[in-house]
């Protein structure tokens, strides 16, 4: 009795040491993990408080390598001692952010609005266009994104010009909800079909129609995987695009990835400016993030398991 006791005992210790091993590993490789997801931003930040010889000379840690300064702040009329007083720099920074906004903003929410019906009817009904069937038209879709931007950069440029949308907001918001449609239509039919057609079957019964059921009884269920569709959207194809913000803008409707790739100059790139300007740039996607954090994750994980 007493050996086996013993062995019992010697046989928890060896699990507890092997789980104890187990979870040290895994938090390792997390850890690690975000190190090299978060490195860029901690680079791009110190960045912009060094002076040119600290860039040149790769020093990374503040108060150790080098003191911070405030000069990539400074150049944009953000430093403490500047933002108190009239910049045209920080009047363009700001211009350039509001556009940003309102064009990615815009094409989201149309993107996730269009996409969302459409999904909704590729999920729901059976269609048949020549010999293309429902995951036919649904690959269709998604494959829209293999094609590389610099082919339609002429037609695009064409169209514009003739339609006067050329340096538009509304123009980059056309276009930019156009090319976001496919992704957020393939996210939202999977999230569609994780819900059940019963569901719609009663609201019928109940008297609704099937736009009626539709945004009263699906919907609300399928708002997490919308949020998460808009969110990246937003983050991933919008906010961040510059080959079409560059080649149908040239003052009026600028974003800020055009203005973060202008900092250069005869006596080269101004690292510290370029470093301000992308944190204040992705500083908004950030708080989105953090704040709509579990939408993501609701909406990444609906219709894995129906």
């Amino acid at each position: 009795m007493s050996n086996q006791i013993f062995r019992d005992s010697e046989s928890d210790r060896q699990f507890s040491a092997s789980w104890f091993t187990g979870r040290v590993f895994v938090y390792s490789i997390l850890l690690l993990w975000a190190f090299i997801c978060l490195f860029p931003i901690y680079w791009t930040i110190t960045t912009s408080f060094k002076m040119a010889p600290d860039v040149m000379k790769g020093n990374i840690i503040p108060w150790v390598d080098f003191t911070p300064k405030w000069l990539g702040w400074r150049s944009l009329g953000l430093s403490p001692e500047t933002i108190g007083i009239e910049s045209t720099v920080r009047e363009e920074f700001l211009k350039r952010f509001w556009n940003s906004a309102i064009v990615s903003v815009c094409s989201s929410i149309l993107a996730v609005g269009l996409g969302s019906c459409a999904a909704y009817g590729l999920s729901r009904f059976n269609y048949r266009f020549g010999f293309m069937r429902n995951s036919d038209i649904s690959f269709f879709f998604l494959s829209q994104l293999i094609l590389p931007p610099v082919v339609l950069a002429l037609p695009f440029l064409v169209l514009y010009k003739s339609l006067d949308l050329l340096d538009t907001r509304i123009g980059l918001i056309l276009l930019y909800t156009l090319t976001v449609l496919p992704i957020v239509i393939w996210i939202m039919r999977d999230q569609f079909s994780s819900i059940p057609t019963e569901l719609e079957e009663a609201a019928l019964v109940d008297g609704l129609s099937i736009w009626g059921a539709f945004t009263t009884i699906i919907m609300p269920i399928a708002l997490p995987g919308m949020v998460a569709a808009f969110i990246l959207s937003l983050v991933l194809l919008t906010w961040n695009e510059y080959f079409f913000a560059a080649l149908l803008t040239s003052s009026h409707a600028k974003t800020l990835p055009v203005m973060v790739a202008s900092q250069t100059g005869s006596q080269g790139i101004s690292w510290w400016s370029m470093a301000a300007l992308s944190f204040a740039a992705i500083l908004p996607l950030i708080v989105i993030a953090i704040i709509l954090e579990r939408y993501i994750i609701k909406g990444m994980a609906a219709g894995a398991v129906k």
